[in-house]
């Protein structure tokens, strides 16, 4: 498997809305075309989504440049 290098989504963050208890998929190489979530355009690059599970429920910023340290949730990386 060889590794492709990850694409960014966006220049910011985006504002999404996470149900409680519930999993999620986060595209980690940019490539999928649901932003922010998976979609499975990754297949093949050596690039696995953030799979977690929402604490609570409500709005958060989910990164779209896929730099943050802090992924999936954005860290302000995308200013640097």
């Amino acid at each position: 498997m060889t590794h492709s290098p990850v694409h960014s989504a966006g220049n910011s963050p985006i504002k999404t809305a996470l149900q409680a208890g519930k999993t999620y998929a986060w595209c980690a190489c940019g490539r999928s075309m649901k932003q922010p979530f998976c979609d499975g355009s990754h297949q093949g690059t050596g690039i696995d989504p953030v799979i977690f599970t929402a604490e609570v429920e409500g709005d958060v910023w989910l990164c779209l440049c896929k730099k943050a340290n802090t992924a999936p949730t954005c860290d302000g990386s995308h200013k640097k």
